[in-house]
């Protein structure tokens, strides 16, 4: 007992903590390891940016196979344990999810930076002047990069605005099939907008369904909610239905403990169910009363029910799934009962037309809201079609990415040029801000302007053409005064294009991501030491 409680003797931090513990200092020691976690990253990534961007193939811990260009579904599905690179994606997933947009340039730009720090430590400089000078470039960027804005989203209610927003996200994402996807989520969004007061597009209201089989040209929107099954009963058209949500099945009560019941004759046994079948009776006619012609459940239906359903002619929808369940009840303004009995007013829900319809030989039930719908009662589904389960769930991560740029144009309608232009004129701006900058800063300053070359020079590497020259020739462009020219992808015209209206990118999704990349570098760059205990269960430390 004495031995096990004698205190260890050694000196400095390790006679503080347990024993397994890990302790790293210095800048070998941290900071170059971080930088080169963080350059494992961004490299991982750089290689999806833009629309001729590769796919990565990604096994997760349940044998998941996700193949896919989204930096944000890679970054959340690999298991990263490196602190420093945790920090990076954790950028990423906050750019994701206030502008859906932008997470591939977080990660990346980030990446640059700690790339860029690395040769600034080889050449002497110290961390806290790296920092100051990232930090001045980083406020010099959001004050110059409203005087890029090109154009403004004139009426977001018009649906050329909307497919003109996000036909570049979802050409970097689907590239080939955004003049598809384009018009699908423009119509939903339109779909979804609240018809009086300030446009806005409620992405909750967006729902995505997909059908495998046919192609992506096959897909379309429905005004309403998709539900991937059909109806119960044989009534499979409903106008005008007033809708009850059970949460529970529609059955009868069993009681848990099992009982024998002696039948002496035939009238036993045909009395048996009897009490049965008039309980069930009452039951389903009292919801009839009510005015109900369409009932949904989140639970199985017993045949008996059925046959009552049936006999007062409504319509019955199984729902398996209870988040499609709270969906609906939010679609027809509805409450699910958690009782099996009549709902009350308040409870029962409004949907114009309810009908089962036949799509790639797969029946699906269409709820279709026309103008009755309430502000916050609207849905679109975009139904989604092609022949395997991975390109249907890519083009539904696409979809998802162009709602949500639909969502930051209603708020903020200023566009910068896409296509590398806003990177490349603000690296020229900032190298001339680091020219007239004092202190060893500036060349800090000048990385940073450096680094912001990486995406023009990834559009072009990734689309096969010589990355050298076409940074000569996009530099002397922007030299020039062009601040529009951008990386032709096509290779045309030495690789370089004016990116007119319809190259064009958020300029709150820019605006987030540089600030995202920016706090996220000099977080790994603040730190001097890394103390890790040892790990729960013995599991693996970082290496």
């Amino acid at each position: 007992m004495a031995k096990s409680m004698a205190l260890n003797s050694a000196a400095g931090l390790s006679g503080m903590l347990k024993s397994g513990h890990r302790h790293m200092e210095g800048v070998d020691g941290v900071t170059l390891r971080n930088i080169e976690a963080a350059k494992g990253l961004s490299s991982i990534v750089a290689s999806s940016l833009g629309p001729n961007g590769m796919n990565k193939l990604v096994v997760n811990h349940l044998g998941k196979i996700i193949v896919t260009s989204d930096c944000a579904t890679i970054v959340k599905e690999l298991e990263i344990e490196h602190p420093a690179a945790r920090m990076l994606q954790l950028a990423a997933e906050m750019q994701d999810s206030e502008c859906g947009d932008g997470t591939n340039l977080t990660v990346s730009f980030a990446g640059e930076l700690l790339k860029e720090t690395e040769e600034l430590l080889r050449m002497g400089l110290h961390t806290s002047e790296i920092i100051q000078g990232y930090k001045k470039a980083g406020d010099y960027l959001q004050k110059v990069l409203p005087s890029l804005v090109v154009s403004q989203v004139t009426d977001p209610r018009k649906k050329d605005e909307l497919v003109r927003i996000c036909k570049p996200v979802l050409a970097a994402k689907q590239a080939g099939s955004e003049d598809i996807l384009a018009p699908l989520v423009a119509e939903a969004c339109l779909g979804t907008m609240n018809p009086n007061g300030k446009p806005k597009v409620h992405t909750d209201g967006v729902r995505v369904a997909k059908i495998l089989g046919g192609n992506v040209g096959q897909s379309q929107v429905i005004l309403g909610m998709v539900l991937l099954r059909g109806a119960e009963t044989t009534l499979t058209h409903v106008e005008s239905a007033r809708i009850t949500v059970f949460g529970c099945g529609i059955e009868a009560a069993s009681t848990e403990a099992k009982g024998t019941v002696l039948m002496k004759d035939a009238n036993d046994l045909m009395s048996y169910n009897k009490s049965e079948e008039a309980k069930m009776d009452e039951i389903v006619k009292s919801i009839s009363e009510t005015g109900t012609k369409v009932i949904v459940c989140g639970g199985s239906v017993s045949e008996m029910a059925l046959h009552f359903i049936e006999k007062y002619k409504m319509m019955c929808i199984k729902v398996a799934s209870k988040w499609d369940l709270r969906r609906l009840c939010s679609a027809t303004n509805s409450t699910a009962l958690v009782r099996l009995g009549p709902a009350t007013s308040d409870e029962i829900g409004f949907c114009d037309d309810v009908r089962v319809k036949e799509i790639g030989g797969k029946f699906v039930t269409v709820f279709s809201q026309g103008a009755s719908a309430k502000d916050g009662c609207r849905i679109a589904t975009v139904l989604l079609r092609a022949s395997t389960s991975s390109v249907l769930n890519d083009l539904e991560r696409a979809v998802d990415d162009g709602v949500a740029a639909c969502r930051i144009a209603c708020k903020d309608s200023r566009l910068v040029p896409g296509a590398g232009a806003t990177e490349m004129e603000l690296a020229l701006q900032i190298r001339q801000f680091g020219d007239t900058s004092p202190g060893l800063d500036q060349y800090a300053i000048r990385s940073f302007g450096k680094a912001l070359e990486f995406v023009p020079r990834t559009l072009a590497q990734n689309s096969g053409q010589e990355q050298t020259d076409v940074l000569a020739a996009l530099g002397a462009a922007h030299a020039n005064g062009e601040k529009t020219a951008g990386v032709d992808v096509s290779g045309g015209n030495n690789g370089v294009c004016l990116t007119g209206d319809n190259l064009i990118d958020l300029y709150s999704t820019k605006s987030s991501a540089f600030r995202l990349a920016v706090d996220a570098a000099l977080t790994v760059l603040r730190v001097d030491q890394i103390i890790m205990s040892k790990a729960a269960g013995g599991g693996k430390t970082m290496q």
